[in-house]
């Protein structure tokens, strides 16, 4: 089933649900009519794509869960002492999931539905932004990730080459399942890197297939494995072919077995792994291993100004750790100095030396010929002697 037809028969579903106040469903009907038009027009639509009806699903639930908040009353008819008692016990973790446990991404709720349009068609719009003046939307700054030691027993147990193929792609291109599960043969590029003369892949992120927030991009694999499974996937397969034939609850349930099969948990917290945890993992392994958040941020297709890379760093105490590696460089670079001071000295010495070693050899060499001289003349001498006394005799 498709977004499209996800997202007609659950509105279909919330807006003749007779446990619903009229009121409320006729301004939800509204609503939905509203946000189709604008998610049309400002995205340059003729048709609302899959995209659109993704947030619209959302739209869906969310609507139906801050209804339960306010008891089914008519939010038209909602006075002061009925939204700010909803928001404080939200706050205050009074309001809580169906599981039981304190929303934690309660602001989402207030931005899109209490301070969005759905209160200002209910006409409590500027009465809600009173009430919650001091509300400001934060993150909650958990961090989850795996390490790349626990990803490779992951992929270790997954059965199918295919299931391997997008495991490594989640891991080393770093973008969401549901966008990788689009990718076609032609977005992949196999080519050799001129400086190591080992083989990669470009991978192109198409508009498309992304997040609207997400910026489409060409990343250049890092990995040899990812480069190894391609390979075996894209064997024979056309060029317009869809590189995975399964959708995004098959790669849930892959992810899923192989976690249960390995007991591989989050850190820090010791949460499941899911698949979009792949992707904070790529972020935090590229950090560890020198990456800046700039270069991090664009791999993940990012803007520049964004700031949610900020808290892995944090938590990795990257930035505590560049004044120490700082003093270390400056030690090192001292140590450098004092070995290239000795070497020279050493290099003068050895200098020095073969000259007095040359020095003494030119006198042993002079020394041997003076006294060469000598003897010839003491010779030279005798013979004389000898041949005067003959001819005295």
């Amino acid at each position: 089933m498709t977004l499209q037809q996800r997202y007609q028969l659950a509105k279909r579903k919330l807006l003749s649900n007779v446990t619903i106040c009229a009121e409320n469903r006729c301004l939800f009907g509204q609503f939905f009519e509203w946000e189709e038009y604008k998610l049309k027009r400002i995205n340059g639509l003729r048709e609302l794509d899959e995209k659109s009806y993704k947030t619209l699903l959302d739209y869906v639930s969310r609507l139906q869960t801050v209804n339960r908040w306010f008891d089914n009353k008519p939010w038209e008819r909602l006075a002061r002492e009925d939204i700010k008692s909803v928001y404080d016990a939200v706050e205050d973790g009074q309001i809580v999931t169906r599981s039981g446990r304190p929303f934690k991404r309660a602001g989402t709720y207030f931005r899109k539905i209490l301070r969005g349009k759905p209160f200002d068609l209910a006409g409590k719009r500027e009465l809600v932004r009173e009430i919650m003046v001091f509300h400001a939307p934060r993150d909650s700054g958990d961090v989850r990730f795996i390490r790349e030691s626990s990803f490779r027993e992951l992929v270790e147990v997954a059965i199918k080459p295919e299931h391997k193929t997008l495991l490594w792609l989640a891991w080393d291109i770093g973008e969401n399942i549901s966008s990788l599960l689009l990718l076609r043969k032609r977005d992949l590029r196999r080519e050799t890197n001129p400086d190591t003369q080992e083989s990669e892949y470009y991978v192109t992120l198409r508009r498309e297939t992304l997040k609207r927030s997400r910026t489409p991009r060409t990343e250049i694999t890092n990995y040899s494995d990812t480069v190894r499974f391609l390979d075996r996937v894209l064997e024979n397969m056309p060029d317009d072919a869809q590189v995975f034939e399964f959708g995004h609850r098959m790669a849930a349930k892959m992810l899923a077995r192989a976690v249960r099969i390995m007991k591989v948990t989050c850190i820090p917290n010791g949460e499941s792994v899911t698949l979009k945890d792949l992707r904070s993992s790529m972020a935090c392994d590229l950090l560890s291993k020198g990456w800046t958040t700039d270069e991090v941020n664009r791999r993940l297709g990012h803007k520049p100004s964004s700031r949610e890379i900020d808290k892995y760093v944090n938590w990795l105490a990257l930035d505590q750790q560049r004044p120490k590696r700082k003093l270390h460089d400056n030690q090192v670079d001292l140590l450098k100095k004092e070995l290239d001071t000795k070497r020279d000295q050493e290099t003068l010495s050895q200098q020095r030396l073969r000259s007095l070693q040359e020095q003494i050899e030119e006198l042993r060499q002079q020394l041997e010929r003076n006294n060469r001289m000598m003897y010839e003349q003491v010779v030279r001498l005798i013979r004389q002697e000898r041949v005067e006394e003959s001819i005295v005799a």
